[in-house]
């Protein structure tokens, strides 16, 4: 019998991104297979959100290759096997008018076409991720008026309502407390073992590797791949990625 190869969900081959000659990512290449849980880690301004923007499009590599579940990205259509939550997506006016159900509503309607009616199919997907963030006594609410962690919550959700094989997070705790953080983790694990669903969290503070996360890719500038992120932080790649900025990595500042 041939032995069947998996096809990464995720395929990239020596990414190089440059801006007015400035090196930003340099011959980065790796895999991200259906099941997983991979924590991209880095200081701010390493190139962690400009490399998730190259994986979704929506930044052209410099030269390297990007396959998306076997298909080169520019031939890629199906963007509802992918839910991502981009940087700062919960913090949300106090004033905007938008209840919860209207916000994770927002994750079918994107595939559908705004104008087009929801059908029962759509209704039941959109209830289905609000259960599973467990803020199904918030459809009604104003997003504006929530914590920090229910907010959070509803971008997932949001995020959910696609049906996604592979959710994308980048930075998600930026403004939510330590509790918040926590439940927060389990959240993702549950998704990630009773769901299947793939999972990449991408975050600069090292302090937030769980014990769920399956591995652990390090990105500044270059990418260095920790199949055993338990013992990532005695890793000498660890030291030589971060050089000074480990002691600095718990300052809460955004990437630009």
């Amino acid at each position: 019998m041939p032995i069947k190869f998996k096809i990464p969900i995720f395929d990239v081959k020596n990414l190089n991104f440059s801006v007015r000659g400035q090196s930003i990512l340099s011959n980065i290449s790796l895999e991200i297979f259906n099941g997983e849980y991979v924590a991209i880690i880095g200081p701010n301004g390493g190139g962690k959100t400009t490399l998730i923007r190259m994986l979704l499009g929506l930044e052209e590599p410099t030269s390297g290759s990007i396959k998306l579940f076997g298909k080169k990205l520019s031939n890629f259509k199906a963007w509802h096997k992918i839910g991502y939550v981009p940087q700062r997506a919960s913090l949300v006016d106090a004033n905007f008018p938008a209840t919860v159900l209207d916000i994770v509503s927002m994750g079918r309607t994107a595939q559908r076409g705004i104008f087009s009616f929801m059908n029962k199919k759509d209704k039941s997907a959109v209830e289905d991720a609000m259960i599973k963030m467990d803020i199904l006594n918030l459809k009604d609410k104003m997003v504006g008026t929530l914590s920090g962690g229910q907010r959070q919550r509803v971008m997932i959700a949001r995020a959910l309502a696609s049906k996604p094989e592979i959710l994308i997070l980048d930075e998600p705790n930026t403004g939510v407390d330590m509790v918040s953080q926590r439940n927060f983790y389990e959240l993702l694990a549950k998704l990630n073992k009773e769901e299947n669903i793939t999972i990449v969290f991408i975050t600069h503070d090292i302090g937030v590797i769980a014990d769920d996360i399956g591995r652990l890719v390090t990105v500044n500038q270059k990418a260095i791949i920790c199949n055993n992120p338990k013992e990532a932080l005695s890793c000498e790649e660890m030291s030589a990625l971060y050089g000074i900025e480990a002691h600095l990595i718990h300052n809460h500042k955004h990437e630009h």
